[in-house]
């Protein structure tokens, strides 16, 4: 780590000698296999784009110059290099550094960062401030093909072809985003080429033409225009960035980082939108990851020498939630032929790939295109099949208009698994589940349903599949479930009806979701711990937040003195308030303690760490009681 060491921010980097920067890039990659062996997060992405990094930093005058990543599963060599190699090691603990990058941890991170496709529009905004501004700041977006497949991007490369400015895209063409990529957008990638010797005439004429001062705005556009139907007929293909009078060059060798420099420092000044488009292999440098990708996008601790992945949870019981729903979507689909699985870009993440391996031709992956999974599933269902649509809940809020505009309003028979419910851990507030619940709970017509148990679910799912017409949402959680015997009869759970768990006096606790497993353990420990003088709070498993059910709320108002609701969601709109308005429109007073999610967003830590801080673990909410 000769050259490595020595490098504390990209000012140090920027004085080597452009020859040093392959030593550079071999002791970045090392570093970042030695370290994200032992403390795991996202790797492949990470190692794809080292030579990429080591350019942007070394030619650009960061954090002056704005470097925008799209995701940020692909920046931890970004931070290495800007002031955070020391503490790399803290990467995803509580209160270590953060999963992506993030503007409240260092001046180098311009945006926060988590969700897919964000990165032209948010660098535009900036491109558009430095244009106003006067400034002679440099904009870059870094944007990968599988976020490309999302809706938003083309909004912002549509808004950056009729608006002044001088942002620079750089396309990160893996031919991947988490999965493989899909769609036209990777086939257009993958097959776009140019001429390298035009581009070098090109820019050329370019850099004459604005040195003798005849490139105003509206001649630009003329000659862009024309030069863009001459490369066409060359070429016998039409570059459909060019033809939003975007200019294009590449596609290039990401990986060389020698020739990545002079391009960049080529195109660097260069006015007006372009697009670098550069050629990239993710896990490039480390044979496991580069063989397989997508294991390695967040393989979690491995042998670094060998890429053994370690075992951190003994046994295979319990299943993880998201492969209960797998294997209970493909039963469901062999008893039912109108069936159909829709993901955008998570087939592996949420375990639709059990059923895509048998029944490839009923399972779509739509790319990152939340909004757009929901209203093709709109368009399905209009027509006679069941769609199931899987999509994180975090990644849920992106297609929130299309759930109202496209489903609700119709009442179309769309179900809808949120994986990922409640707090999620590592990845911090940009992927924990916390608003799906206040969200929806307002929208008319939906069904709102979360299991306490993988049995549950497996209810659940069968009841919004077979026994329903309208839309239905069940929401689950990240990880493990509780049970080792999983695989439970199908049966209709009765839609609006809640179950008592267990019996008591006093306090009555009601529930949502996994939770319910906590609070029973706490009612273990409390009947343990104080016999049968003691506090023995009786406890409701509600199932369902919409429709709620009132024959249990009418029996808990006029039973019990206190009532404790208890949900991973965040508290203003959630459980607990739609509790107090019903006890309100009821006309009963009763004194309720809610527990939930604060008005804040929760960092990263472990789960465990996470729900002890926010009053959700078993010893917080013995507490409460």
């Amino acid at each position: 780590m000769s050259l490595l060491s020595d490098i504390q921010f990209p000012s140090d980097l920027r004085r080597l000698r452009v020859e040093q920067l392959p030593e550079v890039c071999s002791e970045l990659r090392e570093m970042l296999i030695r370290e994200l062996s032992g403390n795991p997060g996202h790797f492949a992405s990470s190692l794809g784009v080292v030579e990429l990094t080591v350019a942007l930093h070394y030619v650009f005058d960061t954090p002056e110059d704005r470097i925008v990543w799209d995701v940020g599963h692909q920046a931890y060599g970004h931070k290495i290099l800007t002031g955070r190699r020391e503490r790399f090691g803290s990467n995803r603990h509580l209160n270590g550094l953060r999963p992506f990058p993030s503007p409240d941890e260092s001046v180098y991170d311009t945006t926060t960062c988590g969700h897919a496709s964000v990165s032209i529009s948010e660098a535009l905004g900036m491109a558009v401030a430095a244009e106003r501004q006067g400034t002679n700041r440099h904009v870059v977006a870094v944007i990968g093909d599988g976020a490309m497949s999302g809706g938003l991007a083309f909004e912002g490369l549509n808004n950056a072809s009729s608006t002044p400015n001088n942002l620079l895209i750089i396309l990160n063409d893996n031919h991947m985003s988490i999965d493989h990529a899909v769609g036209g957008m990777k086939e257009y990638l993958h097959n776009l080429h140019t001429s390298r010797s035009y581009n070098r005439i090109r820019n050329s004429a370019a850099r004459s033409l604005e040195s003798w001062g005849l490139l105003n705005d509206e001649r630009r556009k003329r000659i862009i225009r024309f030069n863009n139907s001459l490369k066409s007929l060359l070429n016998n293909q039409q570059n459909v960035f060019e033809g939003m009078n975007i200019r294009y060059f590449g596609p290039e060798d990401g990986h060389n980082v020698v020739e990545l420099v002079r391009t960049l420092r080529r195109i660097k000044d260069m006015t007006g939108p372009r697009i670098l488009h550069l050629h990239t292999k993710k896990g490039k440098g480390y044979a496991p990851a580069e063989r397989n990708p997508v294991v390695f996008h967040a393989p979690g601790k491995f042998v670094p020498e060998t890429g053994e992945r370690l075992k951190t949870e003994p046994g295979a019981l319990p299943l993880k939630y998201q492969d209960v729903f797998g294997k209970t979507l493909l039963e469901l689909a062999r008893r039912d032929s109108r069936i159909v699985g829709i993901t955008p870009a998570m087939p592996t993440g949420c375990s639709m790939n059990i059923m895509m391996r048998e029944m490839p031709e009923r399972c779509f992956d739509v790319g990152i295109a939340e909004g757009h999974a929901v209203t093709f599933s709109a368009g399905m269902a209009k027509d006679g099949l069941i769609p199931v649509c899987n999509i994180y809940s975090s990644f849920a809020q992106r297609a929130y208009d299309n759930i109202i505009h496209d489903v609700a309003i119709g009442r179309l028979h769309v179900v809808l698994c949120l994986d990922r419910a409640g707090l999620v851990g590592e990845d911090g507030p940009t992927h924990h589940g916390a608003f799906d619940l206040a969200f929806l709970r307002p929208v008319p017509g939906l069904t709102i349903a979360s299991p306490m148990d993988e049995c549950e679910l497996r209810r659940l799912m069968y009841t919004a599949v077979e026994c329903q017409d309208g839309p239905f949402v069940i929401r689950y959680p990240r990880g493990k479930g509780v049970l080792a015997d999983w695989h439970c009869e199908l049966q209709e759970v009765p839609v609006g009806k809640g179950r008592k768990v267990s019996d008591g006096t006093g306090t009555a606790i009601l529930s949502l979701g996994p939770v319910g497993n906590t609070v029973q353990d706490a009612v273990r420990d409390l009947i343990s711990e104080n016999g049968d003088g003691g506090i023995v709070p009786a406890h409701y498993d509600m199932r369902f937040l919409k429709p709620l059910d009132e024959g249990i709320l009418r029996e808990v108002a006029e039973g019990y003195d206190h009532i404790v609701t208890v949900e991973d969601g965040v508290l203003k709109g959630g459980l607990g308030s739609a509790v107090l308005e019903w006890l309100s429109d009821n006309g009963y007073a009763r004194r309720v303690t809610r527990l939930g999610l604060p008005d804040n967003f929760v960092q990263h830590g472990t789960p465990e760490e996470l729900y002890g801080i926010v009053g959700l673990d078993k010893d917080a909410i013995k507490r409460a009681l």
